[in-house]
């Protein structure tokens, strides 16, 4: 058999199937940890910051998180294992995420810090409140 390489698609806005089931007790053991579900954000520009907070339980921030911003884009990957064992039987759950979001006009990617709490990642931004002029572009008709 041939390894094709999959192109990566892009998640849909709307939660994934297994979200919808995570209330059904039989069910909900087969609800994976990472796998297939992107990192859930909220964000908001207030006070002249850009704030995200992401949902990140059961992660080490100092191992298992990495931040990076690159040409306007902030980047959330992290990583999480787990293991439980209980009367002579073992658990495995892992996997990893990556989120970008785009940064809003004006953010100083030097200012930027991170704090974890709880599970929750939460990651500020400054914004210079000064928007840049747009510029017009004039329209030149064909002859």
């Amino acid at each position: 058999m041939n390894n094709v390489a999959v192109p990566q698609r892009h998640l849909p806005t709307w939660p994934d199937i297994s979200e919808f089931l995570s209330g059904f007790p039989a069910w909900s053991s087969l609800r994976p940890t990472f796998i297939g579900h992107p990192i859930k954000v909220e964000d908001d520009i207030k006070d002249g910051k850009y704030e995200l907070r992401a949902e990140l339980p059961g992660v080490d921030p100092d191992k298992d998180v990495d931040i990076t911003i690159r040409n306007g884009i902030l980047t959330i990957k992290a990583e999480r294992s787990e293991k439980k064992e209980s009367n002579g039987r073992s658990e495995f759950a892992y996997g990893s995420f990556t989120r970008s979001v785009t940064l809003p006009a004006g953010a100083d990617e030097e200012g930027i810090k991170a704090t974890y709490d709880k599970g929750i990642l939460n990651v500020s931004v400054p914004v210079n409140e000064a928007e840049a002029p747009g510029k017009h572009v004039t329209i030149e008709s064909a002859k």
